[in-house]
């Protein structure tokens, strides 16, 4: 019999599941706060638990589900990246961000990705599976438990598309957001899509309090298009429609993000379609200048970028140039790929 992991429970299934043993409820909060307050990644660290009680459930559950493999460190900007091996032997990549205060980490939610946007290191991986919501949980307690430090921030902007994975996704931030859990508050919490209809309508229907970016990248469907291949499906107008039902139905700004690729959608023409687009929508924009992977996209220069600007700055929200971080060891914005990833490859190499 498979065990299970305790952090795919919610504070109430964790409870449920301890009364099902014929334990006491109490024993749940302490398994909960030893998860999430400690870290623990075994059930020997359980200090305050009969040994009893520790090795009947070390029988049944386990606390971690995944084994870090390496880690990359900048030594510019302090970035870290985390690559990490699943129970079936498939690997994600998540990344460490320090800046100032603020201690964010960018979480994957697929092992690859089916949606194949050129300019990603992670599209051109393909798709493997889904994550279970421990494996996204996971990547922040063990982070966390790496860096020795609180994280305040998560940005669900790791491999893959997190509406593609709904409930997983949905189910692991409410985790991550329980007080008495990793408590890290639903401001502190962005996800973005690249603009999966379906998933924005779900998301706006049950009024989820986490912010929602938007992955732009073009004003026209013809180069969406030819940047994003979902955009056959749900083109660029639709999902504008999406996204101003979800700020009128939830008084809540998105975020836009833009990443701007050298003469293919930082021209002045495209500054000016994307303020038209824009005007009427109360949200944040993120301009992000293109992290070079191999292909045949390049960074623009930065006069382009401050000319990119300087045309949106009239809109009434912030627009902000941000330049990722972490580029120098792979971990920028669209950089995250495993160069060996599923059991597939695993198995033909033994």
């Amino acid at each position: 019999m498979s065990q299970v992991c305790l952090k795919s429970f919610s504070k109430p299934e964790l409870e449920a599941w301890i009364r099902s043993l014929n334990e006491k409820p109490y024993r749940a909060h302490q398994i909960w706060s030893w998860m999430y307050t400690h870290c623990a990644t075994s059930f020997d660290e359980m200090t305050n638990l009969s040994k009893t009680f520790r090795t009947k459930v070390a029988e049944i559950a386990t606390l971690t589900s995944l084994r870090l493999l390496e880690k990359k460190n900048s030594p510019v900007s302090g970035t870290i990246k985390f690559l990490w091996e699943c129970e079936d032997r498939s690997r994600i990549e998540s990344v460490f961000i320090p800046e100032g205060k603020r201690r964010t980490v960018c979480i994957s939610t697929q092992v690859g990705c089916p949606l194949a946007c050129r300019f990603c290191a992670t599209g051109r991986m393909g798709f493997f599976r889904n994550l279970q919501t421990h494996e996204i949980v996971d990547q922040v307690i063990q982070i966390q438990k790496e860096i020795g430090m609180a994280l305040t921030n998560v940005v669900v902007m790791g491999m893959g598309e997190p509406f593609l994975n709904y409930e997983a996704v949905l189910k692991a931030l409410d985790i991550l957001n329980t007080p008495e859990g990793p408590g890290i508050g639903h401001r502190k919490i962005t996800l973005s899509t690249v603009g999966i209809i379906p998933g924005i309508k779900r998301y706006t229907f049950e009024k989820r309090p986490y912010k929602l970016a938007v992955s732009l990248n073009a004003t026209t469907d013809e180069t969406r298009t030819r940047l994003m291949p979902i955009n056959k499906k749900y083109p660029l107008v639709k999902v504008l429609e999406a996204i101003k039902e979800y700020v009128k139905q939830t008084k809540k700004r998105p975020t836009f993000e833009y990443v701007l690729i050298r003469g293919i959608n930082d021209t002045p023409a495209d500054a000016n379609r994307l303020l038209k687009l824009l005007k009427n929508i109360p949200c944040k924009v993120n301009l992000i200048p293109y992290n070079s992977i191999q292909g045949p996209f390049e960074t623009p220069e930065p006069e382009r970028v401050q000319a990119f600007w300087d045309i949106l700055r009239s809109l009434p929200f912030p627009v902000m140039i941000r330049h990722s971080r972490g580029g120098e060891i792979q971990a920028a914005c669209g950089q995250l790929a495993v160069a060996y990833m599923n059991r597939k490859q695993t198995s033909e190499n033994e």
